[in-house]
């Protein structure tokens, strides 16, 4: 069974794993480590907290206003919302995440992948500034990888960031794409086609140059 024929129900239990696992990764962090930038460009690892938990409580029609204040730009809506849910009391943001972790809840158009990659990205942008250990199960992130290089899906990567790109993930039995290889553990392969430049080198391959140039505009 590949990926997209998953039983969403099997997806969001996936999903619900890793919003927990943020959850007691959050409630564990002082201070200082919630004011620690993440691999997430602008956002401090409280932000990316506040990100997972916007995702469980704005609704569409409430972010659909949010991005028409924002004159349609959805970064910018996206952004506005999870700083505000930053804003709310750590005890909060864990409950909501513990709480809300089956939510089956997905954006338009994106499908239950969309969550449990978020969840699987989001948690690797707190752990890998913080220097703590995060082992995703391999099985999970190639149905990641098979999303986000399978699909390009809107807000997780570009065509232009994959074009031309093979990404191999031997831990997860991945290899998707036509051209020069990029080439590592599957977590770090899905970071970086997600856009994290930080983790270029836990990588190998004659696509990992290209790939760089792609991702600091070098």
């Amino acid at each position: 069974m590949t990926s997209p024929d998953l039983p969403v129900a099997a997806v969001v239990a996936v999903s619900a794993r890793y919003r927990r696992g943020f959850a007691d990764l959050l409630s564990s962090l002082d201070p200082a480590q919630l004011a620690t930038p993440s691999l997430c460009s602008g956002w401090d690892v409280r932000t990316v907290a506040g990100h997972l938990v916007s995702a469980l409580t704005t609704s569409v029609p409430s972010f659909l206003v949010q991005v028409l204040r924002a004159r349609g730009n959805l970064d910018r809506a996206v952004d506005r919302d999870a700083r505000r849910a930053a804003g709310r009391p750590v005890d909060e943001m864990v409950a909501v995440l513990r709480e809300r972790a089956g939510s089956s809840f997905a954006p338009p158009g994106i499908g239950a992948r969309g969550p449990m990659t978020d969840a699987i990205v989001h948690t690797a942008d707190v752990t890998v500034p913080l220097g703590l250990p995060f082992e995703p199960d391999p099985v999970d992130v190639r149905i990641a990888l098979d999303f986000v290089v399978g699909t390009v899906p809107l807000g997780f990567t570009t065509r232009r960031r994959v074009a031309g790109l093979r990404f191999v993930a031997d831990d997860a039995g991945f290899a998707r794409g036509e051209g020069a290889e990029v080439r590592g553990r599957g977590v770090d392969v899905l970071l970086a086609a997600c856009g994290r430049p930080a983790v270029l080198d836990r990588l190998t391959g004659d696509g990992v140059a290209t790939l760089a140039a792609r991702l600091t505009g070098r």
